[in-house]
């Protein structure tokens, strides 16, 4: 039996912003466990309780404990954390002139 993927994506069926988070986590490779939330937004109490939102998409990571929604904010996060954003913003900072 296998263990449950370090990564769970909150989201709707058929859900464009959901599915922008989904076509990310495929791009790295990350394996996730998909739960579909209701889609009355006064119903989605399980997000709520994580991210204080009752908004999707929202992940969970286990592996760096972060819990967010908003699909720009992780996307960005996906992309920092687990792609070639990674050192990208390592040279962006340095190419800022902040130093």
């Amino acid at each position: 039996m296998s263990e449950e993927p370090a990564i769970t994506l909150y989201r709707l069926q058929a859900c464009p912003y959901c599915e922008r988070v989904v076509n990310k986590l495929d791009e790295f490779d990350l394996a996730y466990a998909s739960r579909f939330v209701e889609p009355m937004h006064s119903d989605r109490n399980a997000v709520a309780r994580l991210t204080n939102k009752r908004t999707v998409p929202a992940i969970v990571d286990e592996t760096t404990g972060v819990t967010m929604s908003e699909s720009a904010n992780i996307v960005e996060y996906l992309e920092n954390t687990y792609g070639d954003g990674a050192a990208a913003s390592g040279a962006a900072g340095a190419a800022g002139g902040a130093d």
